[in-house]
């Protein structure tokens, strides 16, 4: 059979129509700001999110990244929920590009008004600015965990009053979106960008967006530059963004069924324990010896990721169905007998 790959939501190939989607593309320089459909991409974005303007990029690390060094200084810091994608995934990116102090603050991917309110360094020459917040939702590490809203508005409250910038590192904010029913745009007001990925969970091949207002995005287009990310007849991969947003948005309420319909399987399995249900499309479980049971399960077709010595992580996408799931858990089955 074929590999039954639930290593990521990135795994996925571009279906037949958004392949047509490309290949139909019409193309310009988006160096010069010429690409028709870069420019409609991108106008798309940012109406979904009710901002102003947004800017296309290769990559969700280059969106966060860009969305930091626009918002701050160097020598600047900046809050962070502890384990969030921007400290662990992105190879020290905001200290080598940015020239910034992360500071962890949470647990779990998420964190209260007060906790901001502690966590920001007295106004003294001795210590960094702290100069922003950063919200990872939904939070990878934690399995896919999403923020609860309204503690989320008061964070952003919080924010507000101490004068800092606010940045969603919302790499799989339409997870959070189909999960609470709570509208992209309701989500990102708050916020003074909001970046989000077109290749986890929505099936494009490539890219994310980096939304905010007009003069903040502008901004953001001469890092974009800085950090080689212009490109330029990038409509083709800007064609398959667009099918995304149309097309594979509300779908996403399947993979979190997916997941849920795995957790409950390996639940039963054996040597194997859920700690929670999966609020979105992962799915984190314990099993001893993680690496050599992932290593079992490739050799029988199926893709998971050991996470640590005794957990691994199961993300359902658009690649995987029911019968999918069935299959693993099958797999999985034998080899826990």
């Amino acid at each position: 059979m074929n590999a039954i790959d639930l290593r990521s939501d990135t795994v996925t190939r571009p279906s037949p129509a958004m392949r047509e989607a490309m290949a139909q593309a019409e193309v310009g320089d988006d160096v010069y700001g010429e690409d028709p459909t870069v420019n409609r991409l991108q106008a798309l974005a940012a109406a979904r999110l009710g901002k102003e303007a947004a800017l296309f990029v290769p990559s969700g690390t280059m969106a966060n990244q860009i969305a930091l060094r626009t918002l701050t200084e160097p020598g600047d810091s900046a809050l962070a929920s502890r384990d969030a994608h921007m400290v662990l995934y992105e190879s020290g990116g905001a200290a080598a590009l940015a020239g910034v102090q992360l500071v962890e603050i949470g647990e779990r991917g998420s964190f209260d008004a007060d906790t901001v309110r502690q966590a920001v360094y007295p106004a003294d020459d001795h210590f960094p600015r702290t100069r922003a917040v950063l919200v990872e939702n939904t939070h990878n590490r934690s399995g896919g965990r999403i923020f609860p809203f309204e503690r989320l508005e008061r964070v952003c409250r919080a924010a507000r009053e101490l004068r800092l910038a606010l940045h969603m590192d919302g790499a799989r904010l339409w997870n959070a979106v189909a999960a609470t029913g709570i509208d992209a745009a309701r989500w990102a007001a708050p916020f003074d960008t909001v970046s989000f990925c077109l290749s986890k969970g929505l099936g494009a091949p490539v890219g994310s967006l980096v939304v905010g207002s007009q003069a903040l995005v502008e901004r953001a287009h001469r890092f974009r530059k800085q950090l080689g990310g212009g490109m330029r007849q990038a409509g083709i991969l800007a064609a398959a963004g667009i099918f995304a947003l149309e097309h594979n948005t509300k779908r996403l309420a399947d993979d979190h069924a997916h997941a849920r319909r795995l957790a409950a399987g390996l639940a039963e399995l054996p040597g194997v324990s859920v700690p929670e249900p999966p609020e979105s499309n992962i799915v984190l479980f314990q099993r001893a010896n993680a690496a050599a049971w992932s290593s079992a399960l490739r050799a029988r077709g199926v893709l998971v990721n050991p996470v640590a010595r005794d957990a691994l992580r199961a993300v359902t996408h658009l690649d995987v169905g029911p019968d999918e799931i069935d299959a693993a858990l099958a797999v999985m089955r034998e080899l826990s007998a």
